[in-house]
């Protein structure tokens, strides 16, 4: 690849636009729900797989959940994202947290 190219690349990266919002994962197996707040709904699925994948998710609840009942169980769903565009870096990690805390209370989210 060019250097070009690369710098190119790079600059569209940096210039993209992240979706900040709030999802949930589900076990229909089990009934759970989990909610999250992510700066980029975009990649969350993926990274949360990966993690339930190598065994080494945070939230040992749902770990634990992804063992014993597998990954054809589980599901991801987008909630909510919002336009942190216009906003500082605080008021979206604010309006995250409310979002995540409102959309845990509504689901029953473990």
């Amino acid at each position: 690849m060019s250097r070009e190219r690369r710098k190119e690349l790079t600059a569209a990266y940096k210039e993209r636009k992240t979706r900040p919002g709030v999802f949930a994962v589900r076990c229909s197996a089990s009934g759970e729900v989990w909610v999250f707040q992510a700066r980029n709904l975009e990649n969350r699925q993926n990274g949360v797989w990966f993690s339930l994948r190598q065994g080494g998710h945070r939230h040992v609840a749902m770990q634990a959940a992804w063992k014993a009942h597998g990954e054809a169980t589980f599901a991801y769903e987008e909630l909510e994202a919002i336009d942190g565009e216009n906003l500082a870096a605080w008021q979206v990690a604010e309006r995250l947290k409310a979002l995540e805390a409102d959309w845990a209370a509504k689901l029953g989210a473990a």
